[in-house]
């Protein structure tokens, strides 16, 4: 029999991880060992617990978890370094007999785990000293270079989106060219069979826990969290985190603490409108009422129905 993967997918603060706990022990202790593999690019950051929502103790205690606190956060990070990781977690955990349950990541991350994908190669070097330039030069220089290098991609990239001009940049030199690619909606041999599950919500109730997730992190002590980071500021990832950048600029003086909450809000409001835009284009992901009593119940049967099939 294949073990299949579960993706549960959906926007921040949907409820995916603790869905995912009590998903895993339901059906580890129905005889199908289930572990978490975490696909979201921050949580993998040591010491950026509270901004990330990452998994408590108590849960990873309950459940095991993989690919959580994993780098420092003076290392970088990508699409492709995520879906490597999770990729030979799947390989390792399915070899065990270990259904791999993955959560949480944006639609890209998702779908570049999950999907056939051709992911430009890297190089930290020379990633390094594109970042150097944008620092010293700005982006609209890096724009121009760009332009000179390879019309087409500087066409596809505005000029102030100096993180994209990087990485073209970088895959130019190393490539000769950047060819921008997506996810192709069909699923990697190497990763399916494969079921996505959907936490549906409306608009007023995600704009509601993301404001109360805001705040709560606020007061569990996210500032704080941020000034014990003494290293944040030379991670090319990690300090660009939603919140963590925020954060940041009060810290800097840029802004003051309150508008530093609410700019964390607004930008995490956009960051999930974003997500469903991109995962309500898959048609292969079942959706599910993420207020419903029956959650666990109506999910566990999506899963049975993928298992008995496989």
């Amino acid at each position: 029999m294949s073990i299949p993967v579960i993706a549960l997918v959906g926007p921040t603060a949907s409820g995916k991880s603790s869905l995912a706990v009590a998903l895993a022990e339901r059906l580890t202790g129905a005889g199908r060992p289930t572990q978490i593999v975490n696909g979201d690019s921050m949580v993998v950051y040591r010491g950026m617990d509270i901004g990330t929502a990452k998994p408590s103790a108590a849960e990873r205690a309950r459940v095991p978890h993989h690919l959580v606190d994993v780098l420092d956060v003076t290392d970088g990070s990508s699409v492709a370094l995520i879906r490597e990781l999770a990729r030979e977690c799947f390989t390792t955990l399915r070899r065990q007999g270990v259904v791999p349950l993955l959560v949480g990541g944006s639609a890209l991350y998702s779908r570049a785990i999950l999907d056939e994908l051709d992911i430009p190669p890297t190089d930290p070097a020379v990633r390094a000293r594109h970042e150097r330039a944008l620092a010293e030069l700005g982006p609209q220089a890096l724009h121009e270079r760009l332009a000179a290098l390879d019309p087409t991609a500087a066409a596809a990239i505005e000029p102030g989106n100096g993180r994209r001009l990087v990485r073209a940049l970088e895959v130019v030199e190393l490539t000769g060219s950047f060819t921008a690619t997506m996810p192709t909606g069909r699923y990697d041999p190497a990763v399916a069979p494969v079921l996505q599950i959907g936490l549906a919500l409306e608009r007023d109730e995600l704009d509601r826990r993301i404001a109360e997730r805001v705040d709560r992190m606020w007061r569990d002590g996210l500032v704080e969290e941020v000034r014990g980071l003494t290293d944040l500021r030379k991670g090319p990832t990690a300090s660009r985190a939603l919140g963590y950048r925020q954060v940041l600029e009060f810290l800097d003086g840029r802004i003051d603490e309150e508008e530093a909450r609410r700019r964390t809000i607004v930008g995490t409001r956009r960051f999930a409108r974003k997500q469903l835009m991109w995962y309500r284009r898959d048609e292969r992901i079942h959706w599910v009422d993420a207020l419903s009593p029956d959650l666990l119940d109506t999910v566990l049967s999506l899963v049975g129905e993928t298992m008995s099939s496989c």
